[in-house]
């Protein structure tokens, strides 16, 4: 695997912005359904360890830049959902959920779905997904203006002189500014190894409907169909079937140890896909693979490593999510909107996703991509009406 500090970087920041984004809510989600402080380190351990075996493998298999994750809707449905059910009822409630994902890919519908769905929408819905991140970053400016400022500096000038090399700057201008200003609170770390806590699972009708179908539904439209969606947006044929049946797969290994949903990363993913990773496309995929190998890490030191991610500022990892996607969602408008018979549904697509609505609990950017592809598809009708009214 060629070796590149880009790579190293684009990976650790995709695993940072993922932890400290998130983490909390997968610590919330274990105690709802009665998990003791060793069954929370499990989750942990067992996420971690998942996700990264999962991007190594995958990545090096595929060759593309693959990035696995948690599904971070599915969490904060878990919050909400199971302190109705035992802790063995959700951990069944896991593996049937995990079962119907691998079921998915196996069957290879999903694939065909996936299909279907023109270029400029999928680029559409990845510019919405994003365009949150481009907002918040400007937001930071009222209570941090010296790093905004000092981190958008950096940022031009690395995309002047040193593009690939632009975010290994900025992370290390941020974490110089945290640390002189004494922002970065590590001191009361203890470093300690996380294990795997066995949970037998148990099976019921009530957890079946108000747990793992749910939690299918939302990891299947909220973080697989964005996440297939992205990497053709940055021009991979990924092999759909075979993704989502691997992450159903490892899922279903794993839940009993607290590993709820393995699906493919829809965010963070496009961290490791831009131009300022590597200019050649084939040669992006490290990437993934370092972010593999720091999920490792995170997961064998469990809570220790979300602790420490929680120590990072809210306003430092606010900005560097940000910057770091700023030409992804640039590139993504660019690809949605350059097509004249598509615009009309891709500016729905990437309005409608970038809206954040949530009915019948389907997450925005499948409800973009929907309404997009009905736009779309009656577009050609519209003209053909339109031409035979003409005199």
């Amino acid at each position: 695997m060629p070796f590149a500090i880009p790579h190293l970087v684009a990976g650790f920041i995709a695993v940072m912005v993922g932890y400290t984004s998130s983490v909390i809510l997968i610590i919330q989600a274990a105690t709802a359904a009665g998990a003791d402080t060793a069954q929370v380190a499990s989750w942990l351990w067992t996420l971690g360890i998942g996700m990264g075996v999962s991007c190594i493998g995958l990545s090096l298999y595929y060759r593309i830049p693959i990035l696995t994750a948690w599904s971070t809707p599915g969490a904060a449905l878990l919050i909400t959902t199971l302190g109705n059910f035992t802790l063995a009822e959700a951990i069944g409630a896991f593996v049937i959920s995990s079962l119907l994902i691998a079921l998915c890919g196996i069957s290879g519908w999903f694939d065909r779905l996936m299909k279907h769905i023109p270029a400029p929408l999928a680029a559409a819905m990845l510019a919405g997904v994003l365009l949150k991140f481009g907002l918040d970053l400007f937001k930071v400016a009222p209570q941090d203006p010296l790093l905004l400022g000092t981190l958008l500096l950096a940022f031009l000038l690395g995309r002047h002189l040193w593009p690939r090399y632009t975010m290994v700057l900025v992370l290390g201008v941020g974490m110089l500014i945290c640390s002189v200003r004494g922002d970065l609170q590590m001191g009361t770390l203890h470093w300690q190894l996380a294990s795997p806590v066995w949970t037998w699972p148990a099976f019921s009708l009530d957890a079946l409907f108000g747990i793992a179908l749910p939690l299918f539904i939302v990891t299947m439209t909220s973080q697989n169909m964005p996440g297939i969606a992205i990497l053709r947006a940055h021009g991979y044929q990924p092999a759909t079937s075979s993704l989502i049946s691997w992450t159903g797969l490892t899922g279903l290994l794993l839940a009993p140890f607290g590993g709820y949903a393995f699906n493919l990363a829809a965010i963070t993913a496009a961290i490791c896909m831009g131009k300022e990773v590597d200019p050649d496309t084939k040669r992006r995929w490290p990437a993934t693979v370092w972010a593999g190998c720091f999920y490792l890490v995170t997961g064998s030191f469990g809570a220790t490593v979300a602790a420490l991610f929680s120590a990072f500022p809210a306003a430092l990892v606010t900005c560097i999510a940000g910057l770091a996607l700023l030409g992804t969602i640039g590139s993504s408008l660019h690809s949605a909107l350059q097509e004249d018979e598509a615009r009309e549904a891709a500016l729905l697509t990437f309005i409608i996703t970038a809206s954040g609505i949530s009915l019948l609990g389907i997450a925005a950017a499948c409800w973009g991509l929907l309404i997009g592809l009905a736009i779309y598809q009656f577009q050609p009708y519209r003209q053909r009406n339109q031409l035979n009214l003409k005199p």
